[in-house]
Formats: C-alpha cells, structure tokens, sequence
C-alpha cells in the first residue's frame, strides 16, 4: 500500500524528532524535511540560505504580527512586504515552501510550524514528540559530545523555549498541548524504533478511515 499522508512532526529538544521523521520517512520511502527545508525556501523565495538559518524557529519581539496575519488573510502586497521585518520575512518563506513541498507528494515535514502551514490538508497527521528529562539529556549529551548534564539541560530549556515561543507566535495554537496534534507520543518509553512503529499503525489507520 503507498503511503498517502503528510506527516508533520512537532517535537520537544532531545526526544528524538528528527530520528524518528526520517526513519518514518525511510519506512514508506518519502522524504523528510528538516534542516533541508531550508534550503527549500531559500531556493524558491531568493533568500540567503544563512539568512534563514539565523532566523529559524526562532521567536520575534515584532509589533508587526498582525501584518502577517493579515498577509495571510488577505493577500500581501508589495508596501506591506517591504515593511515586514526579516524574520516575517522568513516565516513566509518557509510557509509557502511547505506548502509546495506539500501540494508535490507525501512526505516528513519536521518542526517550522507545519501543522499550522498545512492545517487545512485532509491529509494531514500531526504528531507531537516528547520525553522525560533524563533521557533528554541523555540524548543531547551523547549527540553534541557534551559531558555536563547542567550544561545539556542548559541547552535543552533554551531551545524549547525558543520552539515554544515561535510556534506560539506564528500558530493559533500551542506548542506542546496535546490538542494541538493528532498524536502526542512519549518516546523515551517506546523508543525511536517503537515510537515509529506506532506512527505507522497509526497511519495505517488514518488512511484506512479517511
């Protein structure tokens, strides 16, 4: 059976999300989409790569939300994109790159808000990874080459709460709650492997009752 859904994959520091996207994606043999959307936008909105890279999943301060908003809604025009600060600038690219990457075949999209991106989709399942703080650290540690547990805890706070303040900016919903997803799995009582396993019978039986 081919796989015809788009999984998006929202997921706390050190639980795993980025594993699990792209063994899921190997799985069903699509691609995964994390740091390479990037890329992506870049390529397609005329953007400097590095310009993306410094701005990405990262929270703004800017008075101008609702001008994207209202972008969005309305269209945008010429004036108002000129006076959209970068990092608007940024999320915009990265959302019209997700739904182009989207509208082209099924595929893993990590992270950037893509369940708000493509929250119209029928198609569409959106799982939020997470684990208990132990085997966060863990991972950091081992992945970064990091021997001090503060300082891997250190790292994981700060970047949650930079994920959690860009989602929660830029989406209607919140960051982490279960009822902003289709599926919220604690992967360090599965595992990667297991975590992955539940994902496809659980799009096994999305597909089947869609």
């Amino acid at each position: 059976m081919r796989m015809n859904t788009i999984i998006t994959i929202g997921r706390q520091f050190g639980s795993g999300g980025h594993e699990i996207g792209q063994k899921l994606a190997d799985h069903y043999g699509i691609k995964c989409y994390d740091k390479e959307l990037l890329s992506r936008a870049a390529k397609e909105s005329g953007y400097c790569e590095e310009m993306l890279k410094n701005h990405d999943e990262r929270p703004t301060n800017s008075f101008l939300y609702n001008l994207v908003m209202d972008t969005y809604t309305f269209g945008y025009n010429s004036s108002s994109f000129v006076d959209m600060p970068i990092s608007h600038k940024v999320f915009m690219a990265q959302f019209d790159a997700i739904k182009k990457i989207a509208d082209e075949e099924p595929c893993v999209i990590v992270g950037r808000c893509a369940d708000y991106a493509l929250q119209e989709y029928k198609n569409c399942l959106h799982i939020f990874i997470h684990a208990d703080e132990a085997s966060k650290i863990k991972r950091i540690k081992e992945r970064y080459d990091i021997q001090d547990d503060n300082k891997a805890r250190e790292m994981m706070v700060k970047k949650d709460k930079s994920r959690q303040s860009y989602y929660n900016y830029y989406s209607t919903k919140k960051w982490g709650r279960a009822d902003s997803y289709d599926l919220s799995i604690n992967s360090s009582i599965l595992g990667v492997d297991g975590t992955v396993e539940m994902i496809c019978k659980y799009v096994e039986a999305f597909e089947k009752n869609r």
